[in-house]
């Protein structure tokens, strides 16, 4: 079957349901490599950038579970090289955030990446709760959520003393309007995400 024809149906598999909620076809890469080679954490990925796309572009569903129980998918840093190298302009980052959402919907998270996801639901919530980032309320969930109490505790003396860190959190004006968003994200997880590079709220990968 043509790449094309892969790419404009088959809703029901992984690539298909990435298609409709984000508007990127895997089936758009032939597998060039550039976004690997200029990929700042290819080296720590157990599946490199390309290989990712790959696994989804066979169309195999236990090759589409490997991809979202992959640890690259939360290596991703959403740096946006791979995209700008991209000849095909497939905004892998994109894809990745994609992956991540399933990857929590199914519990298939690897196990090695339960700090990065620990981070990510730590930074979000003090972003609900207050509108703004609030640095002592994400250190304190996070250090919560996975026991690193006393991971780099020596530098929060320093961060305190120079005004880094605020013990309260700032009020914004508005807050609502960020509870808002947050309501609307909650209520309907699988919306499609806003298509096109340079659309509102394109770039938002965590």
């Amino acid at each position: 079957m043509s790449a094309t024809a892969h790419a404009s149906g088959h809703s029901d598999t992984l690539p298909g349901r990435l298609r409709e909620a984000t508007g990127e076809s895997v089936f758009n890469c032939y597998q060039c490599g550039k976004c690997t080679a200029g990929c700042p954490l290819a080296a720590e990925m157990d599946y490199a950038p390309n290989q990712i796309v790959r696994l989804l572009q066979l169309g195999l569903p236990e090759l589409e579970e490997e991809a979202l129980r992959a640890l690259s998918i939360w290596l991703c840093l959403t740096c946006e090289t791979c995209a700008a190298r991209c000849p095909q302009e497939v905004d892998l980052p994109r894809i990745m955030e994609y992956l991540r959402q399933q990857s929590l919907a199914r519990g298939v998270v690897h196990p090695k990446a339960k700090d990065i996801l620990a981070f990510h639901e730590a930074f979000l919530a003090t972003i609900k709760r207050g509108g703004r980032l609030h640095e002592v309320g994400l250190i304190s969930s996070y250090k919560l959520k996975t026991g690193h109490f006393f991971q780099d505790v020596l530098l929060a003396p320093k961060l305190f003393f120079r005004g880094k860190l605020k013990p309260l959190p700032h009020a914004i004006p508005g807050q609502a309007d960020v509870a808002r968003i947050f309501d609307r994200t909650d209520r309907a997880p699988d919306a499609p995400l806003p298509h096109g590079r340079g659309s509102e709220g394109q770039g938002n990968h965590t």
